[in-house]
């Protein structure tokens, strides 16, 4: 079933991989692919976990605890797209990393905690060094930043292929 998973996905981005094979390598493509997709389940996730499921309300969760409905919609998304995020990184776009799978998702989980505080970080740096920069007009810088940093320590860090991994498999 994996496997059938995966040749439709890649199936469906080699397609659209066609015109623009002279300008993306391969590998960078499927990246853009999976984490642009993933990026707009993400709000989506986000918008129906606010709007629906939490009713833009906050939640009791014990004593005088309550999540906000930012918080709360935030989460629900984060749990979804976290393992989504990881499953499309391992199997669609870093196939030829020969790391185990913990290892890889140990990575990830770091790349995926350093990159929400590093975003926290740039956008209260953007807000008062840049003050008069729009705060969306930043945020869609700062997420290029992220985007770019995120596609070299996945493919470096998290799912790279090593020659000590290599002479094991051998």
């Amino acid at each position: 079933m994996l496997r059938a998973a995966q040749n439709i996905v890649n199936g469906i981005i080699d397609f659209f991989y066609k015109p623009f094979s002279g300008f993306i390598p391969h590998q960078t493509f499927r990246y853009i692919a999976c984490g642009g997709s993933n990026t707009v389940l993400s709000l989506v996730i986000y918008s129906l976990a606010f709007n629906v499921i939490l009713n833009r309300s906050s939640t009791h969760i014990f004593a005088d605890v309550y999540i906000t409905a930012p918080v709360g919609a935030q989460i629900i998304s984060f749990c979804i797209n976290f393992p989504l995020g990881f499953f499309l990184s391992r199997h669609i776009v870093f196939t030829e990393s020969n790391l185990k799978g913990r290892k890889q998702l140990f990575r990830y989980a770091l790349i995926t905690a350093t990159f929400i505080l590093l975003t926290y970080v740039l956008i209260k740096t953007f807000a008062i060094l840049l003050p008069m920069v729009r705060a969306d007009i930043s945020y869609v810088f700062i997420s290029a930043i992220i985007a770019v940093l995120s596609y070299l320590s996945q493919r470096f860090f998290a799912f790279k292929t090593t020659e000590e991994a290599e002479s094991e498999i051998a």
